[in-house]
């Protein structure tokens, strides 16, 4: 590796060629601030709040776009830095909604924490605000323009994954980031896979709120209310209370939603275990009766919106299984409610995901059981939401004892489960079930390790399991998906069996709903693998690792159910999918 000599304020150090002068800096242990960098998605040097002194050049330069050369030497804190940073954040302030303290942002803000830094207590430049926009039409995205600073995360967050919902529009005073034609979230052919959410540095774009209709259903007498938890909620949420990212707080997790007043505590991996008995019965289905191969998994409604909308021709492909909580959500209406002997239109389930795209989902019309008059799932609440109410009850997260889930009916789960939040997840806890199966026994592989990381978007892999050659591929977020499946429109890729696809990049975990992280600290940690990490650790810890040998489950098929894809099944769990419009109504007229 090639290396300069460099100086920063005062330190010489040597750093690789490739750096910019943000990323030597940060290695001479000074941390230059910015605002619109954000690593590997967002490196344009827009902002001006990075501006750094080079010895020796005429201006300052922007540190997270200027390279290093040999022998520079670099300011970071001149009084002339110093003005221009705090000029440009005044500036930037002017034309913000600066209502901070009723801002969802607020103490998780970086516009707050510059501002803060710089000792901002008044704005020089006074006059007239940019026209805005609060769009909070759809299900799932929030999008308030009154605080968008025009940074560009967004933009870039959402052409990351492909998508390019979100772009510039507008020009000079008027410029602002939204949809083509200005329309509502609603109607755009967005994903709500909550990227840009997690890109936005401010408050201009968060999840649809749903905090008060849960709190109301809980506090209603005449509602019997059941929440259930994803496993990527496990790695994240301790780092709104102070735990270091990837620390897994299971436990108190339970202990926190016992306490606020829900009826039933359950796990979401229960219905992680159910799912993997459906599809992987109904992989093995296609696979040996010449169903339509490849299967891909369809968990993630993200990449089944992204489907609808720009790869219809695969529909067919998908598997026909509903998501794992929709799944869950179905189960608690039916089978749980005969058995407590409660009337399905008095249970209120809540659902708390990683996922911002799961609100849309659940609203869905396929989502709807008409038989008993009831959705599967009520409400959905993100990883952030259910901090936030966490925090509005008092407790004390961190001094809560380490409880489970209720362990009636639906209350066990295996490691298989857990990972369902990690890449690559899915397809092992299907492999795992799938090679018993077909070997009639207990087969002491448990890892499959090929298909796990987060180091290619795309990985592909052929398994010889129970005599069957399985040729499997894993993406992760729906760049990496239309990476895929373009290769397979084209003919230029194997034939798959089975495809595992999720909308965000490193699986659930990082899925739109998570905490946000500021950018700072995202140049030195990879939130994918540690957050991942934390489910590996809990799948370890499981007396039962495969989704066949839940016994609740397994209880479930005698009671009730029958069995996998068969037709009550089919009615409950399963569902179907449709083309949507890109657009449909925005033509430009002459």
């Amino acid at each position: 590796m090639n290396k300069v000599n460099i100086t920063i304020d005062g330190v010489a150090i040597s750093v690789p060629s490739s750096y910019t002068i943000l990323e030597a800096a940060r290695a001479a242990g000074v941390k230059v601030p910015t605002l619109c960098y954000l690593k590997n998605i967002n490196e344009v040097g827009a902002c001006r709040v990075c501006l750094v002194e080079v010895v020796g050049g005429r201006s300052l330069a922007a540190a997270c776009v200027t390279p290093v050369t040999e022998g520079m030497v670099v300011k970071t804190s001149t009084p002339r830095v110093r003005a221009t940073r705090r000029s440009t954040l005044e500036m930037i302030l002017s034309d913000h909604n600066r209502e901070c303290l009723t801002c969802i942002r607020n103490g998780n803000c970086e516009l707050q924490d510059l501002s803060e830094m710089y000792g901002i207590r008044d704005i020089t430049f006074k006059g007239e605000k940019s026209p805005t926009r609060y769009d909070n039409l759809s299900d799932s995205i929030v999008r308030d323009s009154s605080k968008c600073i025009l940074c560009g995360r967004c933009v870039a967050a959402c052409h990351k994954q492909s998508v390019d919902v979100l772009s510039f529009i507008n020009r000079g005073f008027n410029t602002g980031i939204g949809p083509a034609y200005d329309i509502s979230m609603a109607d755009a052919p967005c994903t709500y896979c909550g990227q840009c959410i997690i890109a936005c540095p401010v408050g201009a774009l968060h999840e649809k709120e749903d905090d008060e209709r849960v709190w109301a259903a809980i506090l209603d007498p005449k509602k019997h209310v059941v929440v259930q938890v994803a496993p990527a909620v496990r790695a994240a949420l301790g780092e709104a209370f102070g735990y270091p990212i990837g620390t897994r707080v299971t436990g108190k997790m339970f202990a926190a939603l016992r306490r606020m007043g829900f009826d039933k505590v359950y796990d979401t991996n229960f219905g992680a275990d159910l799912t993997i008995m459906e599809e992987g019965t109904e992989l093995l289905d296609r696979v040996q009766n010449g169903g339509k191969l490849p299967m891909i998994t369809s968990c993630s409604p993200g990449w089944i919106r992204f489907a609808e909308f720009y790869y219809p021709e695969f529909l067919d492909n998908l598997s026909t299984c509903k998501s794992p909580h929709q799944m869950e959500g179905a189960i608690i209406k039916s089978y749980y409610a005969e058995s407590k002997g409660i009337d399905p239109k008095d249970i209120f389930v809540v659902s708390i995901m990683p996922c911002t795209s799961k609100k849309t989902e659940a609203t869905r019309d396929e989502m709807y059981n008409p038989a008993l008059g009831v959705r599967d799932v009520d409400a959905v609440l993100t990883t952030r939401e259910i901090a936030r109410m966490i925090k509005q009850t008092g407790l004390d997260f961190r001094m809560l004892p380490d409880e489970g889930p209720d362990n009636d009916l639906i209350g066990e789960y295996t490691g298989a489960a857990v990972i369902f939040g990690a890449t690559g997840g899915v397809m092992e806890a299907a492999l795992r079930t799938v090679d018993d199966l077909l070997e009639h026994k207990d087969m002491p592989k448990i890892e499959y390790t090929v298909v796990r990381g987060v180091e290619n978007p795309v990985k592909e892999a052929e398994l010889e399991i129970g005599g069957l050659k399985l040729r499997v591929a894993i993406a992760h977020s729906t760049a990496a998906a239309r990476e895929l499946l373009d290769a397979i429109r084209a003919g230029t890729a194997p034939d798959y069996h089975f495809i595992e696809i999720m909308g965000c990049s490193g699986g659930c975990v990082c899925g739109g709903g998570q905490p946000q992280v500021h950018a700072q600290d995202l140049m030195d940690i990879d939130l994918r693998t540690e957050r991942a990490k934390a489910l590996y650790e809990e799948d370890k810890l499981m007396p039962e690792r495969k989704s066949h040998k839940n016994s609740d489950v397994d209880q479930l098929y005698k009671d009730y159910l029958g069995k996998p894809n068969g037709e009550r099944s089919h009615a409950l769990l399963h569902t179907h999918y449709h083309q949507r419009e890109i657009y449909p109504d925005c033509v430009l007229k002459d």
